[in-house]
């Protein structure tokens, strides 16, 4: 039988009415937004069904709203009996990775978030940066150009061909026109509040850390593969690979290549969006990649399975 592995996004891949049709439908997915409201201290349902998509930006409220969303649509996946052999999470959706893993549970995975969110902006705020992909280079020479440039760095390796920098305005915006020079197809700054998974937001690591420190982590049920190391890694290195997730880059194309060579043959997107499944496609185009992110993509699923 084929193995499956559940995805879950990071920032970025939220939408106002996230989750609205999955939880009125699933009862178990709409507990998951109550007991992330309570646990975050935020009305999740409300920012997640209701919301408006400018309210949905902050980094604080963006990253518990998006976390609820896919853990709701994770308990919805487990009502129809669906379960995953390895799970994978992008940047904050390692979180919702961990509680699919059973190695962190529900509410202290939203209050970690909650506690995340506000530590990565404030020190946004503090020590402000930028990020920005650069589309159509090898991934060596955009790490060349991240070494000549002082105040830079790779944030994230989402697939071949696509990597974030992160950094210093001024040196993203150099790193980009060297980029272009280079052969890039383009360097696209991003809509974000901060130099995430760069240096710069170290300060929002030593903040998080007490939080961390005082969670108890379970041996994971399915394999957790780390996207700060890209191997599969156990309960007593989870709390510090959280820690250093916020200055260390995303390794999704790396972890997405250790569960092919593990034997993962479909990759199920698990929350908002559909980011990860193109991903995943364009590090292995054998690889089948399918997102759920509704209800009709929930109804469809098992179907999907079943030819997979």
């Amino acid at each position: 039988m084929t193995k499956i592995a559940f995805c879950f996004p990071g920032q970025g891949s939220f939408e106002p009415g996230m989750g609205r049709d999955i939880a009125e439908a699933v009862p178990q997915a709409m507990e998951v937004f109550e007991r992330g409201s309570e646990a975050s201290g935020l009305d999740l349902k409300r920012l997640c069904f209701e919301g408006a998509a400018h309210e949905l930006y902050d980094t604080e409220v963006q990253q518990p709203a998006l976390v609820a969303m896919s853990l709701a649509v994770l308990a919805a996946l487990r009502a129809r009996g669906v379960e995953p052999d390895y799970v994978v999470g992008h940047s904050v959706g390692e979180y919702t990775a961990l509680a699919a893993a059973g190695a962190l549970e529900v509410d202290d995975a939203l209050e970690l978030v909650r506690e995340r969110g506000l530590a990565t902006a404030e020190v946004a705020r503090l020590n402000p940066g930028s990020m920005a992909a650069i589309l159509g280079l090898e991934d060596e020479v955009v790490e060349q150009l991240c070494r000549r440039i002082v105040g830079v760095w790779p944030a994230n390796y989402n697939c071949p061909g696509q990597i974030v920098v992160s950094g210093e305005d001024e040196a993203v915006d150099e790193c980009c026109a060297q980029a272009e020079d280079a052969g890039a197809k383009r360097a696209v700054k991003l809509r974000v509040s901060g130099a995430f998974h760069s240096p710069l937001v170290a300060r929002a690591a030593e903040r998080l850390k007490p939080a961390i420190d005082r969670v108890r982590f379970s041996e994971p049920v399915a394999p957790f593969i780390s996207t700060v190391t890209a191997k599969m890694e156990p309960a007593q290195r989870l709390g510090t690979l959280l820690v250093d997730q916020l200055t260390a880059p995303v390794k999704f194309t790396h972890a997405t290549r250790e569960l092919i060579d593990r034997g993962v043959k479909t990759f199920v997107e698990v929350g908002p969006g559909d980011v990860l499944s193109g991903l995943v496609r364009r590090i292995d185009r054998s690889a089948k990649a399918v997102s759920v992110n509704n209800l009709a993509a929930l109804d469809k699923l098992k179907e999907t399975l079943s030819r997979a």
